[in-house]
């Protein structure tokens, strides 16, 4: 049996590493130079730093998992610091730890992050009728209506934005925070939603970390598992796309812009929904249209390198957010050397940092020049941290349509998308457009939908056409 893979990112690696465990042949197209999506190494001021994402969600096990199954296990790292912040009405405030997602559990988990008057509003949660949440809600709706908006400002919208770059008076309760909005179906209040999900056990170890790090960044995880497949006989190609996909009595033939076409038993599509909806146009044009309606959001990392001689303090904690409402230019920012034990260690003597933005619907500074993105970073986190001098290596890395929004009914979209599906054998989707963006999310989609392959796979013999 053969299968192709359309889309090198860790969803379509993980999908692929699976595949090949059950004995499947594996060929790999990635349209772009490399392999990993939006796991990127590069290097500043001569360090290797990653220049997508940065660390992995520890309390699920998926990422951890494959790290280890390709010799990773020893390089995985918990943060050197976990004292997050939010930079909000003036200062740098510790992040609140009595909270899901910014919605918190008691008004006093806020104090000091909303005013007097934010904090009073909480309570009017547990003095409204009783919470009735049908199929969905929009999350800073929701938040909003319980305990008011700046709540949902200066805390929840920053949290969700670290995550999809989105607004949250869109992202959809069911798909974003899926324990909240199943613990809120169930309690009268937010409030007692939020104590009853704190009361519930974790995957993970008591007093454990929450996320993870991998030695060299993150990025090696998806370089090591390109090379694990390699081994294993995966046909892996990059700079080649695939530009349609036809049905054929036995299975799959896919067009290359290169000419070629390549048959196969099974294809796994891991590639942004857009791209899936393009492919799947003829094929499957009801899903397609679903496909084609995902939103995503483009954001783009600076990241900065200093002589640490040249700063007059170091930055403090793993790094801070910062709420869309007090109209600075960055969204975020991470302090990598002071996260990331190997980071520091690389080279004593610099100082390693990035900032992020940019948002849905507020995209606008990703067409400035880098020299521009460089300063405005640069400023904010003057006023932020008081950082000072100048840096000796900068990189800006931009992410067009990198992160899908789950607006709200997404849940019922995706189901939709899978239904259409059903009917046709020998496909499957996966990746950050379903089921979570997170790694442990990506891997756990491509884990699920080579097993729904594997049971739509013809048997029998094949003719040499692949018929």
């Amino acid at each position: 049996m053969h299968v192709i893979v359309v889309g090198g990112g860790i969803s379509g690696l993980a999908a692929a590493h699976r595949l090949l465990a059950a004995g499947l042949r594996v060929t790999v197209i990635e349209g772009s130079e490399r392999f990993g999506g939006k796991l990127r190494a590069g290097r500043v001021a001569g360090l290797r730093v990653d220049l997508g994402a940065e660390s992995i969600l520890a309390r699920r096990p998926e990422g951890i998992e494959l790290a280890r199954a390709v010799g990773l296990g020893e390089a995985l790292h918990p943060p050197a610091l976990a004292g997050a912040a939010i930079w909000t009405r003036g200062a740098l405030r510790p992040m609140p730890q009595s909270q899901v997602m910014g919605v918190p559990s008691t008004a006093a988990a806020l104090a000091g992050v909303l005013s007097d008057a934010g904090l009073a509003q909480i309570a009017r949660d547990t003095e409204l009728p009783p919470l009735h949440i049908g199929e969905d809600a929009a999350v800073g709706t929701l938040v909003a209506e319980r305990m008011g908006h700046e709540v949902v400002d200066r805390l929840v919208e920053p949290l969700l934005g670290g995550v999809y770059a989105g607004d949250a008076y869109r992202i959809s309760l069911r798909s974003a925070v899926p324990k909240l909005y199943e613990a809120a179906r169930e309690h009268d209040s937010l409030l007692a939603a939020v104590r009853a999900l704190q009361r519930q056990p974790t995957d993970r170890a008591p007093g454990g970390p929450v996320f993870t790090g991998i030695e060299g960044g993150v990025a090696t995880l998806a370089e090591a598992v390109a090379e694990d497949c390699r081994s294993k006989g995966a046909g892996m190609e990059t700079g080649v796309a695939v530009t349609g996909l036809r049905r054929t009595a036995r299975g799959w033939a896919a067009a290359l812009d290169d000419g070629r076409s390549l048959v196969a038993d099974g294809v796994v599509l891991a590639v942004p929904a857009g791209a899936a909806g393009r492919l799947l146009a003829a094929e499957a044009p009801a899903a397609a249209g679903e496909l084609a309606a995902v939103e995503y959001a483009s954001m783009a990392i600076v990241t900065l390198a200093f002589r640490r001689a040249d700063l007059a303090r170091l930055p403090r904690g793993s790094g801070f957010l910062v709420p869309a409402v007090d109209g600075r230019t960055i969204k975020a920012a991470t302090f990598t050397s002071g996260k990331w034990d190997w980071a520091a260690a690389a080279d004593p003597d610099l100082f390693l940092l990035r900032a992020s933005i940019g948002r849905h619907g507020e995209e606008g500074p990703l067409g400035w020049e880098d020299a521009d993105l460089v300063h405005a970073a640069l400023g904010d986190l003057g006023e932020a941290a008081g950082l000072s001098g100048e840096p000796v290596g900068s990189e800006v890395t931009r992410w067009f349509g990198a992160l899908p929004q789950y607006t709200v009914g997404h849940h019922a979209r995706v189901a939709r998308v899978r239904s259409y599906l059903s009917g046709v054998p020998g496909l499957a989707l996966c990746g950050a457009a379903y089921d979570g963006v997170g790694i442990p999310a990506c891997i756990a989609g491509a884990t699920q939908a080579v097993g729904e392959l594997l049971m739509t796979l013809p048997t029998g013999p094949r003719d040499e056409a692949g018929e």
